[in-house]
């Protein structure tokens, strides 16, 4: 009986031995036959050789720099940087808005709307716009001002410009 079972056990192993997995085998035997590598040599490593930076005295790239001039730009005419801002001149005039005028006491205002939506009430002689402006003429149609701009030579000088009503579209409504 022994012998029995000693036999079954062979029969049943020498069955999971079948050559199920054969051409498996033979293709990881046979894939590294004829394949000879050859490594390249590491490329050489040269010395460091330290390199001085003398760059601090250079100009900074990122600010803005004012070209020089045989002219030797800057003197003369030039706004009051020492005058008190006024509320409009934190705005670009492109982005402030004439929305109308009044009258008081012979006094013609303009009524100006900033990109914050506040309402102001300038007379002439007041300023607004980052490029120190002036008025200097008010009607019902526009606000006229001079501006004081600087070029890259350091030189100021007068740019007149000016605000005109704002004109509200009525394409929405409908008559009725």
């Amino acid at each position: 009986m022994r012998w029995s079972i000693i036999a079954a056990v062979s029969l049943g192993l020498a069955g999971c031995g079948s050559g199920q997995h054969d051409d498996l085998d033979k293709f990881v035997r046979d894939a590294g036959q004829g394949m000879r590598g050859k490594v390249d040599p590491l490329p050489e490593v040269k010395p460091y050789e330290p390199f001085p930076y003398e760059a601090f005295n250079l100009s900074d790239p990122f600010q803005p720099r004012k070209l020089k001039s045989s002219t030797g730009g800057g003197g003369g005419f030039q706004p009051d940087l020492n005058r008190r801002k006024e509320p409009l001149e934190a705005f670009e005039l492109e982005k402030l808005k004439m929305v109308g005028t009044l009258q008081q006491n012979r006094v013609i205002y303009a009524l100006v709307k900033a990109p914050d939506n506040s309402l102001h009430r300038v007379k002439i002689g007041d300023h607004m716009g980052v490029n120190f402006g002036r008025i200097t003429h008010i009607d019902e149609q526009q606000v006229k001002l001079t501006e004081i701009i600087e070029d890259s030579a350091g030189d100021w000088s007068e740019k007149p410009n000016s605000l005109t009503l704002l004109e509200e579209s009525n394409a929405g409504q409908q008559k009725k």
